[in-house]
């Protein structure tokens, strides 16, 4: 972390290496040209963004984070499917036994009573950007063959803005509970 007093945070599920390997192959076939791919190294399934805070809050970001990853059940998500909104193209994910679901919102109170975090008027919706766009290219795409994936492990971030794309760094990596 650099000299910054505020810092542009997010939490988030990290997938495992396999589950990287086959959406960044599926990328490539489905989604080159259609706006900027979003790179492996920025692959995740957000639960909480927490937008810019105060440096001094993130060691209670983290326990909390830490908190809540602990106490999740055991979390298996597979794409249900693609869908684009006016900005970018995402992998909808099922979440079967409601797992991950219950983490973030877990992870929602604990944040919301540090003050860290305000929820967001929608529903909480496991999914993975992949692909960024100016203009929507109404793509179709099928599925990249997955099938059911546990998240390698939740994560504090760090992102930082640039022209070319924003770059995400992790702050502290925890294992999941169930």
């Amino acid at each position: 972390m650099g000299g910054d007093d505020r810092l542009r945070l997010f939490c988030a599920l990290r997938l495992p290496e396999v589950a990287l390997d086959r959406i960044v192959s599926w990328q490539h076939e489905h989604l080159r040209g259609a706006g900027r791919v979003v790179v492996r190294a920025n692959l995740h399934v957000t639960l909480a963004f927490l937008g810019s805070r105060p440096r001094d809050e993130v060691p209670a970001i983290q326990d909390e984070l830490r908190r809540a990853a602990a106490a999740a059940g055991p979390i298996e998500l597979e794409p249900l499917r693609y869908r684009e909104t006016r900005t970018v193209g995402m992998l909808v994910l099922h979440d079967e036994e409601g797992h991950a679901g219950a983490l973030a919102h877990d992870l929602h109170d604990r944040l919301e009573r540090l003050g860290a975090y305000r929820r967001e008027g929608r529903e909480w919706l496991p999914h993975l950007t992949v692909v960024r766009f100016r203009e929507r290219p109404r793509l179709r795409p099928g599925l990249p063959e997955l099938g059911r994936f546990a998240p390698s492990d939740a994560a504090a971030y760090l992102s930082r803005l640039s022209p070319d794309r924003a770059q995400y760094h992790v702050l502290e990596a925890v294992p999941l509970g169930g």
